[in-house]
């Protein structure tokens, strides 16, 4: 009985392995950038809208001192609602358009995302409070006159509310990634089985010996 001795693998049997590519190339970086300008730019929507949608707190003055017209308005929690609901809305539509520009994703893409939606939010606050009623209230007091109502600073309360327009751009985008984003192609199936079949083929039996007379 003679023992089927498999043949060494020469080099050219395997399979070349393609050289790995740059995590982060200078177009992904350019297109970051590009996202974040882009959303930043964005803020100052955000603020036109929310200066013209927020409600208004109204005081009045007796000649010595300020007070809320109406004690009981939600219109002070109200303008932090408004702007609260106006990121959201931003947040969402960043992400998604994100991801219909660029599909495959990408962390620069993630980064200028996060950077732009946070500026954003930053400009948007600022300029509403720019655009809408002057902080000065003794001088619009005196300005309106004794018992004639006005309308206060336009503020925000909860300065948590800024984070939202990032956070929800980030997650809106990471999740149509994942679910609909390109998918790296298996090993197997672009280089074929590793390693090749005749490596660890079969021994196939020997014929028996003959008979001699």
């Amino acid at each position: 009985m003679t023992e089927a001795v498999t043949p060494p693998s020469s080099s050219s049997d395997l399979p070349e392995l393609p050289k790995p590519e740059a995590a982060v190339t200078p177009a992904d970086i350019r297109d970051g950038a590009t996202v974040a300008l882009v959303v930043a730019v964005a803020g100052v929507l955000l603020g036109l809208l929310w200066m013209w949608l927020a409600p208004r707190v109204q005081y009045v003055s007796n000649g010595e001192a300020v007070f809320l017209r109406d004690t009981e308005s939600e219109a002070r929690v109200g303008a932090d609602g408004t702007f609260f609901l106006l990121a959201l809305g931003f947040g969402v539509l960043s992400g998604l358009g994100v991801f219909l520009w660029r599909r495959r994703g990408g962390v620069p893409l993630v980064i200028g995302l996060a950077l732009g939606a946070g500026f954003a939010a930053l400009v948007g606050w600022r300029l509403g409070l720019w655009l809408g009623p002057g902080s000065d209230v003794a001088a619009a007091a005196a300005k309106a006159g004794k018992g004639v109502p006005f309308d206060a600073p336009l503020q925000l309360l909860a300065h948590g509310v800024l984070l939202v327009w990032p956070m929800t751009a980030v997650a809106v985008h990471l999740g149509l990634t994942a679910v609909w984003g390109p998918r790296d192609p298996s090993p197997s199936a672009e280089y074929g089985a590793y390693p090749p079949a005749h490596v660890h083929a079969d021994p196939t039996p020997s014929e028996p010996p003959h008979a001699t007379s």
